[in-house]
């Protein structure tokens, strides 16, 4: 007496399924490691990017105090290894116990590529410096 079919083709359906299920967990592997890249290199540019505007806060106090005592950002913008950095300054003075102070509020912004850009950047830093 031959024994029934009744299992023909189930490791058919079994392979294809490991086969598929396989290929999806590669690419999500894929997809993660393609997404870690850019989180790394974003964090470099952000790191990048700070140290560009505190460089811009460095120029424009010693344009505020060694260059003169104005605010003279006139050279601003700057381009600093990619990044375009933009100074901004106003400044005032204050009297206290009969001495006048100059005070500076220095703003600097460093930006990277587009606005939209998958590696958009960009810093911004405020200072005060005080000047007898």
């Amino acid at each position: 007496m031959p024994h029934p079919r009744t299992h023909a083709g189930f490791s058919l359906v079994m392979a294809l399924f490991l086969i598929v299920i396989l290929a999806l967990l590669g690419t999500v592997i894929v997809m993660l490691a393609g997404v870690q890249r850019q989180s790394v290199n974003l964090s470099l540019l952000e790191t990048r990017g700070y140290y560009a505007a505190r460089s811009g806060i460095e120029w424009g106090t010693w344009q505020a105090v060694d260059g003169g005592g104005a605010c003279n950002t006139g050279g601003s913008p700057l381009t600093l290894n990619g990044f375009s950095v933009t100074v901004s300054c106003t400044s005032g003075t204050h009297t206290e116990s009969g001495k006048t102070y100059t005070v500076y509020v220095l703003n600097s912004t460093a930006g990277f590529s587009s606005y939209g850009q998958p590696d958009y950047v960009s810093r911004t830093i405020q200072a005060t410096v005080i000047a007898p």
